[in-house]
């Protein structure tokens, strides 16, 4: 099984289109169909690696992210997007909790 780099709740930089988010999902390999991946993964980052959902900051959208275009983000600012408190619960210091989620 692959390793992950990243975590749920962790704050990350994309290396290529510089925003910030936070990783509220993790595919341990690319699970996304080949027509998504042959018209937005534009870069082709290998699927065998894991990949990531992440709320944008300052956005109302999510990414779906090969994890070798990821950082961590050096700014901890809290992560402004509508979606976030259906993820999440924030403590001090701007940390955020997995909420647990029931189908």
């Amino acid at each position: 099984m692959q390793t992950t780099h990243f975590f749920i709740g962790q704050i990350i930089q994309h290396k290529l289109f510089n925003y910030r988010g936070i990783i509220f999902d993790v595919d341990f390999q690319f699970s996304g169909t080949d027509d998504w991946y042959n018209n937005v993964a534009h870069s082709r980052p290998s699927k065998q690696q894991p990949w990531y959902r992440i709320l944008v900051d300052n956005a109302s959208h999510q990414t779906y992210v090969a994890e070798q275009n990821l950082n961590l983000s050096e700014s901890l600012l809290a992560i402004n997007n509508p979606l976030i408190n259906d993820y999440f619960t924030k403590t001090a210091n701007n940390v955020y909790a997995s909420k647990i989620i029931k189908n």
